[in-house]
């Protein structure tokens, strides 16, 4: 495990939105009134002290993250992206930089800063096309905000965009589920990610689920919207290169794959999550508290470091999400020894589960296996 290099990827947090979502347990917090100036500030210093201590290789990714960034006035925004190319200036030609944005805060002039200041990929959060569904999560979109926000991205010459789509949710169906993909393959995006609905504690969701009061689809029901999703997106001729993400080929979250390769990156803002040189750090949550720490220091809450077997099963339950799956020669890269030598006993019972199958270079989940992602990652934890 390589604990020298220095990271290539970045991922900042601006952790305020215009409202909390009933599913949300984000670090995230509403607008009105926040210090938002104080927080970049306080960004800044962070960013400051950690390419002191960690100088930055050359940057192929970087992704900003929330919350919503584009709550952030054009003017923060321009002040916020040039600090990131001040502390990032050593940027690869083919640099992806991704910042999510909500449908509906984004009007010409903020995207002209975006483009301005380096992003060249946008993330919609629309979740859903059925303005029922929206108001229902607490989205406070709706899906003529969807298009509208689309196509000042496109006129902004935006030619990277990508839209969250949510299933699972309550009240949903089949149908309803069909009506969104129809709406969303119609606009022929770049790129498209599908989660189901996890609930979630703290959030107006879980309080809701406690007292029996949130209608979910059954368990089966949700597979079969799962399997529908992936029918419909290869239909349409998107890869799904991973258990939750489809793309037109070359669209692939290159920010996302770093993840799930289990490579590092650097975590920047409150509560933002970092894994640099084999030691993974959470920083501070709250807003004022993060701004008073990064007066003082880099503003961590805590650090781990990762022992090489921890490593080695996060390289396998992250691998594994990605289609293409783990390769042995990636895995000996790392770690200087073989797939099987570790994982020998476990990947034997999976491929006997029909869970994952092999191929002339590692393994990866098959057909069934992908609808038990975390059934089987669950089993490298530990695992010999």
């Amino acid at each position: 495990m390589d604990r020298t290099t220095s990271p290539k990827a970045v991922y900042i947090h601006i952790p305020f939105c215009t409202n909390k979502c009933h599913y949300c347990d984000f670090n995230s917090y509403v607008l009105k009134g926040q210090p938002v100036m104080e927080y970049l500030q306080a960004l800044e210093r962070e960013m400051e002290q950690t390419v002191e201590a960690v100088s930055p290789d050359r940057i192929e990714t970087i992704f900003v993250g929330g919350g919503t960034p584009t709550v952030l006035t054009p003017e923060q925004m321009t002040v916020f992206l040039g600090m990131v190319r001040t502390y990032f200036p050593n940027r690869s030609e083919r640099l992806e930089f991704t910042m999510e944005a909500n449908p509906g805060t984004t009007d010409p002039e903020k995207l002209a800063a975006m483009k301005e200041g380096g992003v060249n990929r946008i993330s919609f959060g629309v979740q859903s096309f059925d303005n029922r569904l929206l108001e229902t999560i607490g989205r406070i979109h709706d899906a003529d905000d969807v298009y509208r926000s689309l196509d000042n991205a496109r006129r902004a010459g935006f030619g990277n965009l990508s839209i969250d789509l949510m299933f699972g949710l309550p009240g949903q169906t089949l149908e309803t589920l069909d009506r969104s993909l129809d709406a969303a393959l119609e606009l022929g995006l770049e790129h498209y990610s599908i989660y189901g609905l996890k609930v979630e504690e703290n959030t107006l969701f879980h309080t809701l689920y406690q007292k029996n009061r949130l209608p979910l689809p059954k368990e089966e029901e949700e597979a079969e919207m799962y399997e529908r999703i992936i029918f419909r997106l290869l239909e349409a001729g998107y890869i799904q290169y991973e258990i939750s993400n489809f793309a037109r080929p070359g669209f692939e979250s290159k920010h996302n794959i770093t993840y799930w390769r289990n490579q590092s990156y650097y975590g920047l803002g409150a509560g933002a999550h970092g894994y640099v040189r084999g030691t993974r750090h959470i920083n501070i949550k709250g807003i004022q508290s993060y701004i008073d720490a990064a007066l003082q220091g880099v503003p961590v809450m805590e650090t781990s470091e990762v022992s090489e077997r921890e490593a080695m099963e996060d390289f396998m339950m992250v691998g594994l999400r990605m289609l293409r799956g783990v390769r042995g020669e990636d895995f000996y890269e790392q770690f200087h020894c073989s797939l099987e030598e570790v994982f020998g006993r476990t990947i034997n019972r999976l491929i006997g589960k029909e869970l994952l199958e092999s191929f002339d270079e590692g393994y990866r989940l098959s057909p069934r296996g992908l609808m038990l992602g975390n059934e089987v990652f669950a089993e490298f934890i530990g695992a010999g």
